[in-house]
């Protein structure tokens, strides 16, 4: 079940996922809404345009298609407003840019994506503004690290490739109290898992890349906010130029409708290799969450409703054995991205960290469980690790 606290879901998860965003009845009953492909609008007289009286003024400022999926979003998250980006990263940097002015400080969780880190040290730095990189367990001692300057502070949870969880309501509360903004990237979990915005998170952050467009042909960025930070946000979006086309939207809004069982999918999936992987020989750790083993297992039972499908492992060895892993394997490809249909397998590299990240025993291979048979993955996973031993 969902959990919202002080709020009752009206309907289940996947009853909004199927319906939201677009009523048949405004088009003629079709089911999915029409793709509009557009730049400019016309008007139908020059009063009107004179005073933009009308609903869709440019493309730019959003049609009838990109809408219908702003809306499905708006009803998940149970945000103000949503706007949308072209990528997952651009879903990042385009808040941060919005609230964050020279001089100002920012808390950067220290497990953050790491394109996320690159936008910090480059152009945050070169714009004046101070970051900040924080150990993801930090919990309520995010207070001591508050400064009279802290504009945002920026969690995303679990962390990127070594699955930390973070107390986001203790963060959020120590960050309101300083007034300061609360942004999370929460891709990971969705707004299925998750609703960031219901445990005081002032702006949600996804890759829609990932699970909404769920097969691994759309890049996209959602960026919600509550009622306080969405015309900011709005209008940071807005003297940007930022827009994505009416067929990417189309795609997206499509992936949403299958969404939920296809998490449910991965989930499922997900953690029972990641039991058995706790079994096999060459495995040192399992860095799964929803694991009893995790560190943030309690954290993670208290505040999510379930889990993505993806999670890393440390191997005994070094570079050697993880290449030599990952080149036996013959189902999970080797790529970048997850939350597509298809298994994927990375070697995850976190030279660029400051706090977390330094202490593993052996190389961290990141696992993106896809929709394939448990039973070939598993075999698959065997085969990589028996190619590891011989090295």
């Amino acid at each position: 079940m969902e959990k919202q606290p002080g709020k009752v879901a009206q309907t289940g998860i996947n009853t909004r996922l199927a319906h939201g965003g677009y009523d048949p009845r405004d088009y003629h009953g079709f089911v999915n809404p029409p793709v509009v492909h557009a730049s400019t609008v016309l008007f139908p007289d020059a009063q009107t345009m004179a005073n933009h009286s009308q609903q869709y003024t440019y493309a730019t400022h959003g049609t009838p298609t990109t809408d219908a999926l702003c809306r499905a979003i708006d009803e998940l998250e149970g945000s103000a407003g949503t706007v949308l980006v072209p990528s997952g990263l651009a879903a990042v940097t385009v808040p941060l840019l919005a609230f964050l002015s020279p001089g100002d400080h920012l808390l950067m969780v220290d497990s953050c994506y790491g394109n996320t880190r690159h936008f910090c040290k480059t152009m945050l730095k070169r714009l004046g503004i101070e970051v900040e990189f924080y150990d993801p367990l930090v919990g309520a001692g995010i207070e001591k690290l508050i400064k009279p300057n802290t504009r945002v502070i920026f969690t995303e949870s679990p962390g990127s490739n070594t699955f930390e969880i973070q107390d986001i309501p203790a963060i959020v509360e120590k960050a309101h109290a300083a007034d300061a903004i609360v942004m999370m990237d929460n891709t990971w979990a969705t707004p299925i898992y998750f609703k960031a915005l219901d445990y005081g998170v002032d702006i949600s952050i996804h890759a829609a890349t990932k699970y909404p467009a769920g097969h691994s042909d759309i890049l996209m960025g959602t960026i919600s906010a509550n009622e306080k930070c969405f015309k900011t946000l709005d209008a940071a979006h807005s003297a940007l130029g930022l827009c994505v086309s009416g067929d990417d939207a189309y795609q997206v809004l499509r992936g949403l409708r299958t969404m939920g069982v296809r998490m449910e999918r991965h989930a499922e999936s997900a953690l029972e290799i990641a039991r058995w992987l706790e079994a096999q020989d060459g495995v040192i750790e399992v860095l799964h969450p929803g694991l009893e083993s995790h560190a943030g297992n309690a954290l993670f039972k208290r505040d999510f409703c379930g889990a993505g499908g993806v999670f890393s492992i440390v191997i005994q060895g070094g570079v050697a054995q993880a290449q030599a892993f990952l080149n036996a394997l013959r189902i999970f490809g080797l790529g970048y991205s997850w939350g597509g249909y298809e298994s994927l397998a990375l070697h995850v590299h976190l030279g660029g960290r400051e706090i977390t990240g330094k202490n593993y025993a052996g190389p961290v291979i990141r696992l993106q469980i896809g929709l394939e048979d448990k039973a070939d993955l598993i075999a698959d996973i065997e085969n990589g690790l028996a190619a590891a031993k011989t090295v």
